[in-house]
């Protein structure tokens, strides 16, 4: 009886040893157009993978940043005091000033597919300025369709805060500003439309310090 038993035990594994070993062995036989079919499934998954990822870091709260506000650091430059260098990775902008050293504050860059780079000047500079919406962004965000003959500066709503230093190059104006803003939690983050954001106060400080034809540079 025993053995009859094994017997029996002995047979069912025998059976079920091809079973487990199909699923290996169906990718030494299967076809070009199988293995083109896996492959894509792979990639549509991956795909799909990095889509969520990339949802769940636009979902998830900004870190806050303890921004002390703007400091003298040291800074090698051949560039002349007075310069404007703008650094959108670091998300600083320095003011080059003699003996190695400059100041250094924190701004907020274009976000992705809005950053600008390039060497320009200040072409101009207003106080409390006028914001008028490009059509391309009222076409994006069509509430501001109300502004397309300018927003009153001066008013908490104006996106330009305080000052604004506007950037020419040899086309002329290439309608990016050094601004203040009415979103100071956007400070140290890619957030604008190309424009380089700053405190109020301390937009005017760079405003006074800052002639008409200073060069900047945004890299």
């Amino acid at each position: 009886m025993k053995r009859r038993a094994f017997l029996s035990l002995l047979g069912l594994a025998a059976i079920s040893l091809p079973i487990s070993a199909r699923p290996a062995e169906a990718f030494l036989f299967e076809s070009e157009e199988e293995r083109e079919e896996r492959r894509k499934r792979r990639a549509r998954n991956a795909r799909k993978r990095e889509r969520e990822e990339k949802k769940k870091a636009r979902r998830a709260p900004a870190k806050a940043i303890n921004y002390k506000g703007r400091e003298i650091v040291d800074f090698q430059s051949t560039e002349k005091p007075g310069t404007i260098i703008v650094k959108t990775r670091e998300r600083a902008l320095y003011q080059v000033l003699p003996d190695g050293q400059a100041k250094r504050y924190l701004v907020a860059v274009g976000k992705d597919g809005f950053a600008w780079s390039g060497v320009a000047r200040v072409g101009m500079k207003r106080k409390n300025p006028t914001w008028t919406p490009p059509a391309e962004m009222i076409k994006r965000t069509p509430k501001y369709a109300k502004w397309r003959n300018g927003m009153p500066g001066g008013i908490p709503e104006n996106p330009l805060g305080a000052r604004a230093l506007y950037l020419f190059d040899g086309g002329g104006d290439t309608m990016y500003r050094i601004h203040g803003t009415n979103a100071p939690s956007s400070i140290g983050t890619a957030a604008s439309s190309g424009c380089i954001r700053m405190l109020n106060r301390e937009v005017v400080e760079l405003f006074n310090n800052t002639p008409v034809g200073t060069k900047v540079i945004v890299k």
